[in-house]
């Protein structure tokens, strides 16, 4: 009996992978971050960028790490899956993440930067004409997600609130 070990690629803070079948991605710490993967599921193949920034209009600096942010990082992601095989048409997406993980006094959006994550994500996703397939954004609690690429399922397990799948 040959029993096939999954490889889990890890994706960092403001970092993105790519993986074909039966490998797993996995991102750790999300909490206003948000988690973007976008899939062709049929050819088994898939990408999940750790997206920590709405806009790289924010930042000052000329070198900017592109991974980093929604407006730079999803462009990348969508575009590195299509030249490595997978449909455009056929591309779906599932989010996590986003959260709220500090209560502000403040009216001030700028502060939060989960919810204008989340936002900026689903823009460029509906620029794209990626659809949403499924997503466990906001609330308080960071998250983990692994997304598995035999099944097209997003585990989320958030702090202090358990598992799911989505």
């Amino acid at each position: 009996m040959v029993v096939e070990t999954k490889e889990i690629i890890k994706v960092g803070i403001a970092d993105l992978k790519f993986a074909k079948s039966p490998e797993i991605l996995r991102t750790s710490g999300l909490g206003s971050c948000v988690g973007v993967v976008v899939y062709d599921l049929s050819m088994k193949i898939a990408g999940m960028s750790h997206v920590m920034l709405p806009s790289s209009s924010l930042s000052k600096r000329s070198d900017l790490n592109q991974l980093k942010y929604a407006d730079t990082a999803v462009p990348l992601l969508i575009d590195t899956l299509i030249k490595e095989g997978a449909r455009k048409y056929a591309l779906k997406a599932k989010i996590a993440g986003g959260a709220q993980m500090f209560s502000f006094s403040s009216s001030n959006d700028m502060l939060r930067v989960g919810k204008r994550n989340e936002e900026a994500v689903k823009v460029i996703l509906d620029q794209y004409r990626v659809p949403i397939i499924s997503e466990d954004v906001g609330g308080n609690s960071g998250r983990t997600i692994e997304f598995s690429l035999e099944t097209g399922m997003l585990q989320v397990r958030t702090v202090n609130l358990g598992e799911k799948q989505i």
